[in-house]
Parts: structure tokens; C-alpha cells; sequence
């Protein structure tokens, strides 16, 4: 089972509010999840985002990887200065 750390949409129409879970590849984007790891809510000003930040270093450590819009919400916000994308 490959491990992915991806966003799940939520929230209204034209009002998206998204949440970080660990979910098996395989599974939709909305679909069944493994463990919720963080909230983003793109429209406050400055966008929200909040992570669990020991529960994704330990999916990491464990081979998850992470979609490019993870990698990017998770640099910006300091979780992940200086580490170079899994391969």
C-alpha cells in the first residue's frame, strides 16, 4: 500500500476549505483516509494552515509521500526547510 499525504476538499461551493490526511493512493481525493493531519483554508488573509507536525514527520519516516501542493503548503508554513523532495 503506497502512503500519500494530499489535500481533502471540504467546505461549500465556491467557500473550499481543505484538510491534510495520509490516505492510501488508490482512494479518491474525498474518499476514505487513513488519519487526518492538518487543516488549510485558503481564504483567510493570510491563508490558515495548521499540521500536526510530529504525525507527518512520523508517515514520512515511514515512506509516505507528499503531493506537490502539500510539499509547498508544508515549506511555506516551516516544516520543511532544508529537505529535499522524497524520490
Amino acid at each position: 500500500m503506497s502512503v500519500v499525504i494530499r489535500l481533502r476538499r471540504m467546505g461549500a461551493h465556491k467557500k473550499p476549505f481543505y484538510r491534510l490526511v495520509a490516505a492510501d493512493s488508490r482512494m479518491p481525493r474525498n474518499g476514505r483516509f487513513l488519519e487526518e493531519l492538518g487543516t488549510y483554508d485558503p481564504l483567510k488573509e493570510p491563508s490558515a494552515v495548521q499540521v500536526n507536525g510530529d504525525r507527518i514527520k512520523t508517515w514520512l519516516n515511514q515512506g509516505a509521500e507528499m503531493s506537490d501542493t502539500v510539499r509547498r503548503l508544508l515549506k511555506r508554513s516551516g516544516l520543511l526547510t532544508g529537505q529535499s523532495p522524497a524520490a
